[in-house]
């Protein structure tokens, strides 16, 4: 199996200057798209509102305040679709569900109704890759850069690291691409073992 963890070194990037790397080479993707790894199980996006209500326990808030995101979600994918390129994520699942992934999930399952492209990988999948360590959370733009993103002990944001070796680039990529194939659609996934789940429980939410 393909390793996504880039064997070269790479130049960390403090949050801010993460988000302007990110955001100067994300609309150019182009053929070879966006890949994304998730494996945390858990983290924190405090401003985003839809966790924050469901972070102070309005289960019915976060999920309306979701609904309420279709416009914008449906104007993002356009603009995406016409640079020329589509976004493809691989969601690491261990289940019983955490809190948190319960909500992304609901949040996932709308993003792929525009165009995100998600397949769920389960545990006893997702451990084979991890025969090095805890598989990163890796995010590849095209073949231009890649980055390991990093969170602090809370599972907030803090910043990633740059790697801009096309052997590296190119590895996660066919990497993610494999882990995409053994996965399952994220709608069936949802339909068998999230939508039939209870409102979470924050107070057991751990990072």
């Amino acid at each position: 199996m393909r390793s996504p963890k880039p064997e070269g070194p790479g130049r960390r990037l403090e949050l801010d200057d993460y988000m302007e790397d990110f955001g100067r080479y994300f609309w150019d993707c182009g053929p070879e798209g966006f890949w994304k790894l998730e494996r945390q199980q858990t983290f924190q996006e405090p401003g985003v509102e839809s966790w924050e209500a469901f972070h102070r326990g309005d289960w019915e808030e976060a999920l309306s305040l979701l609904e309420g995101q279709r416009g914008h979600y449906e104007s993002y994918f356009r603009r995406i679709r016409g640079h020329g390129f589509a976004l493809h994520r691989v969601r690491c699942v261990a289940e019983p569900l955490s809190p948190y992934l319960q909500w992304e999930l609901h949040l996932l399952r709308l993003k792929a109704e525009y165009g995100e492209r998600t397949r769920v990988l389960r545990k006893d999948t997702f451990r084979r890759y991890e025969a090095r360590g805890t598989l990163p959370e890796i995010v590849v733009l095209g073949s231009s850069v890649m980055y390991e993103v990093l969170y602090d002990d809370e599972g907030k944001l803090a910043g990633g690291i740059r790697f801009d070796d096309p052997h590296d680039i190119s590895e996660a990529r066919l990497a993610i691409q494999e882990m995409h194939e053994y996965g399952e659609p994220l709608g069936d996934f949802f339909s068998e073992r999230v939508a039939p789940l209870p409102p979470p429980d924050v107070a057991r939410e751990q990072v």
